[in-house]
């Protein structure tokens, strides 16, 4: 697959992770799903990818763990907890940011930006040479004929 097709690929995969968490977020908290909420608690998390995406040139290595995927990551926490904050979003006894939900939003971004990523090369590597040997026994076969 070339570079701009995993492009788009990526930034796919991406914000359907993004968005499954504020899925998973939302059921464990018992709200609702309603696109609105649904909207009002992933955008956040929305932006600072987006951010990440354009500032990291994802589109030219979408499948880099370094920057790609570790930038999207970080951006993506950062920017997100710093909306929820400016809005008002997810207050708990008055405090703007429990820690509990940063330590679980950045380890649940993580796994999800950057895991991804890690399968993703994985599992092509692992092809790869598979492919090779292909090519070469067919390219073989070719020339015997």
């Amino acid at each position: 697959m070339e570079t701009r097709t995993w492009g788009w690929l990526a930034a796919v995969i991406d914000v359907v992770l993004i968005v499954a968490f504020a899925v998973i977020g939302r059921s464990s908290h018992g709200e609702a799903f309603a696109p609105l909420g649904l909207w009002t608690t992933a955008y956040p998390f929305l932006a600072g990818w987006a951010i990440a995406y354009v500032t990291s040139g994802a589109w030219s290595r979408p499948l880099a763990i370094w920057p790609t995927g570790v930038v999207a990551w970080i951006l993506t926490v950062f920017v997100g907890m710093a909306i929820r904050v400016a809005t008002g979003q997810g207050v708990v006894d008055g405090n703007p940011l429990p820690i509990s939900f940063l330590i679980v939003a950045t380890i649940v971004l993580g796994v999800f930006l950057v895991g991804w990523r890690l399968l993703a090369r994985l599992v092509l590597r692992v092809r790869s040479p598979r492919r090779s040997e292909t090519r070469s026994a067919s390219a073989a076969e070719r020339s015997s004929r």
